[in-house]
């Protein structure tokens, strides 16, 4: 079987269809035609909206560690999938080199995490300690730096780091090379990439039978369908019964946007540098691509709906952080703005398994560890397609379950509250001094409010209550109403 971009001439019975070409549909479609299957991924070859297009693509697995990821068992479990993953992707990314035209997949060695004077304690330095502690609880190496001696980075006097330490174990991926390596390997393996936007899931006698393409109305038949397409996945869930649907979280963007620079001396970083995650983002984070290109990010700004387009708010806040990391960066070029979308489930955990009618699955849901775990993913999600054993463990993601709860409903406003004072401080907000205290309780009585009107038996992530959007607080009500 070979690739195709025609819809009208591809093949119309597979063993499985995943709905979705981004990191995550395209790597688990590759494991399943190494296995033989006959397989289709359907998506447009441009890829709108989607995240991978826009990732940094860290390996990050310790560096991603936050003071509330660890105190959850539902984070730890997370932890847990992100360090299996990163023991994949050696081996992942040379069989990719193999098995495509790419000479190359990864694009950075190891990465530094800086502690410097922007962020605020109770974020910056709690999640500086809660990663050395998470490398110290799983044996992982790491090694102080003295932040003067790190060659590349330059801030200016007042961005300077305070702290620095290298972890050697973690990478980074050149998303370009990634996103032509796989579907290059799958189509060699025999799967087929169909270029079309998927209409809706088909169903029959209680069971999925395939999907219908938008435009012609081409059906392609299929014993299982995983929806892999990101915020856009439980959309495509409208032939299921409400009763069923309505019992899995739906999802909202987590917009970001990045920005792909041209430095002017064409100095770049031979590693990750990056900062702890910060104010309901990843962090800020350096990762060099080669010739003289580096990447810049990223923001983040949970919306209802997908991003298409960057607000200039975005890229202002992405330029004032170069000051952090080498303030000569002032005087390089901006090649391209990336903008994309993390999915994020109501109650902030990936959807992983079948989606309450048989033969149809879901794969998405991952915020921002899709593209790290999606070597790990691809081999879970294959087992279940397949009826082999698999790790029982990640069972707890099961998409039609209660909402997940990892928080108390004071923790939640507080992490809230926290995180909405620390983007002040990231845009270098100039107050009278009694100002910010006056802020913060405003803050404090608005989100209050919003949780006080919310089902009590349920608490929604602290970035639901910072990005306060009707449609999303009538969705969490929806999905909490069917659950009582």
């Amino acid at each position: 079987m070979s690739a195709t971009a025609d819809p009208s001439q591809a093949p119309a019975t597979f063993d499985t269809i995943v709905v979705g070409n981004g990191g995550l549909g395209l790597s688990l479609g590759l494991v399943l035609a190494r296995r033989g299957q006959r397989v289709a991924v359907v998506g447009e070859a441009s890829r709108p909206l989607a995240a991978s297009v826009a990732a940094g693509a860290m390996n990050g697995c310790f560096g991603e560690v936050t003071p509330t990821l660890v105190r959850s068992e539902y984070g730890r479990l997370k932890l847990a999938m992100d360090v299996r993953a990163t023991s994949l992707w050696d081996q992942w990314a040379q069989s990719l080199i193999e098995e495509s035209d790419e000479t190359r997949i990864r694009s950075a060695t190891g990465t530094i995490v800086i502690l410097n004077t922007i962020g605020v304690p109770g974020i910056d330095s709690a999640g500086y300690a809660a990663i050395r502690q998470a490398m110290q609880d799983y044996k992982e190496p790491y090694e102080d730096l003295e932040p003067e001696d790190i060659e590349w980075l330059a801030p200016e006097p007042k961005s300077r780091p305070l702290k620095a330490m290298f972890i050697p174990g973690e990478h980074a991926v050149d998303t370009p090379a990634l996103l032509r390596a796989l579907p290059a390997a799958f189509t060699r393996a025999g799967g087929v990439l169909v270029d079309a936007h998927v209409d809706r899931v088909v169903l029959e006698g209680g069971r999925t039978t395939g999907v219908v393409l938008r435009g012609d109305g081409k059906v392609l038949s299929a014993d299982n369908v995983v929806l892999a397409a990101g915020v856009s996945s439980h959309e495509l869930l409208s032939a299921v019964d409400p009763e069923i649907r309505d019992k899995i979280p739906s999802m909202v963007a987590g917009g970001g946007v990045s920005l792909l620079v041209r430095t002017e001396n064409g100095l770049i970083p031979d590693s990750v540098i990056r900062t702890p995650n910060r104010a309901f983002a990843c962090g800020l984070h350096v990762v060099p691509r080669g010739d003289g290109v580096i990447y810049l990010g990223a923001t983040n700004e949970v919306l209802p709906k997908p991003i298409s387009t960057a607000a200039i708010g975005e890229v202002n806040l992405l330029l004032s952080g170069i000051r952090q990391m080498r303030a000569d960066l002032v005087n390089g070029h901006i090649l391209k703005i990336n903008v994309g979308n993390r999915p994020i489930p109501l109650d902030g955990y990936p959807l992983l398994g079948p989606a309450g009618v048989d033969g149809l699955w879901l794969m998405t849901g991952t915020y921002r560890d899709g593209l790290h775990q999606s070597p790990m993913l691809a081999e879970e999600i294959a087992a279940r397609v397949l009826g082999e054993p698999h790790d029982t463990d990640l069972d707890v993601f099961t998409p039609v379950r209660p909402p997940l709860q990892s928080m108390t409903r004071e923790e939640a406003l507080e992490t809230a509250v926290t995180h909405t004072m620390a983007v002040g401080v990231e845009h270098d907000w100039h107050l009278p001094e009694d100002f910010p205290p006056l802020i913060e309780e405003q803050f404090r009585r608005s989100f209050r409010q919003v949780l006080d009107e919310m089902d009590h038996d349920f608490v929604p992530p602290p970035e639901l209550l910072f990005f306060v959007e009707d449609e999303i607080h009538d969705a969490l009500r929806r999905y909490y109403d069917a659950h009582r």
